[in-house]
């Protein structure tokens, strides 16, 4: 099957790191391993960046225009052409950033309508973001199939959908190959990493978070490594600061790396620590959990879903900085229970939010398209 992989949030090679991109990345993977080819014609492709709510009605015009020639061009083309497709389906459909040609052109050429983690927020439903969640639910009523991602969806989502729909949990995934490596004798002190764009608005808040705990943590031993970079990295380095006061680099900013070079750097650490404020889920949870690390997060979104409190890791109340320091010093100090919850975090990713886990799921969910 040609499935044409629409992602309006951002494509597979944005050079912009995200858990989107990475996620997209994987669903073109998991169609490839299944057999499917993925196509993205030019036509199909949207404006990067999330728009202004004032933008959205301009928005709706152009799309309507751009879903016109992309059925047109369909229809022109023969069947064996690389730009036909059998199946539609959108990765990431929400109010800020809506399917705008996915329901149109669907309908427009009978073909099979799929959203993968789709949201609907009705409090989204009035003043500046009413038109992208009109959108939303456009294209939840037109929907054949629904994988939903983050559990906290699931309710919503549902009531939305028209008779006759599905909608199939598909948990979040990672190949967790790369990540895989042979457990390391303990740093010392421990080295405790955090991997984040360094944005402003949710990544910053966590940012504050994760300053104010290392702050209460300042007289045990450890050192931090912060991965990421972006527009807010000055605010966070001057938030961090003071804990490099009086020599020595106790904090220390990597920038930005490729994603390739991630597995190596969770090999090296002890403890994944992540405030997550309004996260949806966190990729980087997968990955640090599959590399073996124990994780300290923030208790939101779907992040209950991919960190077993507990069992892999520790999870705080959002926005605590203290609970947040409590819980970080409490591994610090238990070593046989970090390496407790190291064992069962790799073991429970790779059962549960492996690809071929996701393969199966995947694959089962599509079959009720037939």
């Amino acid at each position: 099957m040609r499935v044409l992989l629409h992602t309006p949030l951002k494509p597979p090679d944005s050079p912009t790191p995200s858990g989107d991109r990475e996620m997209a990345r994987g669903l073109a993977r998991l169609l490839r391993r299944l057999g499917h080819r993925t196509v993205m014609p030019p036509l199909s492709r949207v404006a990067a960046g999330v728009p202004s709510p004032q933008a959205h009605l301009a928005l709706e015009r152009r799309a309507r225009a751009q879903a016109a020639r992309l059925i047109a061009r369909w229809r022109a083309l023969p069947a064996s052409h690389p730009e036909r497709f059998d199946l539609w389906l959108t990765y990431h459909c929400y109010y800020r950033k809506p399917d705008w040609l996915g329901p149109i052109v669907s309908r427009a050429l009978g073909v099979p309508y799929v959203l993968v983690e789709a949201s609907h927020a009705p409090r989204r439903a009035y003043g500046p973001t009413r038109l992208g969640h009109r959108a939303v639910e456009r294209a939840l009523a037109a929907a054949d199939l629904v994988l939903t991602v983050n559990p906290r969806d699931l309710a919503g989502v549902r009531a939305r959908l028209r008779p006759g729909a599905r909608q199939v949990r598909l948990p979040p995934f990672i190949d967790t190959a790369p990540f895989r490596t042979a457990p390391q004798a303990p740093n010392d002190p421990p080295v405790l990493l955090s991997v984040g764009m360094m944005r402003t608005r949710d990544k910053l808040e966590s940012y504050k978070v994760l300053a104010g705990a290392f702050a209460l943590l300042k007289d045990r031993k450890w050192r931090a490594v912060l991965v990421g970079d972006g527009p807010a990295r000055p605010e966070i380095e001057a938030l961090m600061a003071p804990l490099n006061e009086g020599g020595g680099e106790r904090v220390r900013f990597a920038g930005a790396l490729p994603h390739a070079d991630l597995p190596a750097l969770y090999a090296k650490a002890d403890l994944y620590l992540w405030p997550a404020i309004n996260e949806a889920y966190g990729m980087a949870f997968l990955e640090a959990q599959a590399a073996g690390l124990p994780v300290v997060a923030g208790r939101t979104g779907g992040v209950p879903a991919v960190v077993a409190d507990g069992v892999t890791g520790l999870l705080t109340p959002i926005g605590d900085a203290a609970a947040f320091a409590a819980a970080v010093a409490r591994l610090l100090d238990r070593p046989a229970e970090r390496a407790r919850l190291a064992a069962a975090a790799s073991a429970r990713v790779a059962a549960h939010h492996d690809e071929r886990a996701a393969a199966h799921a995947l694959a089962a969910a599509l079959r009720t398209l037939k």
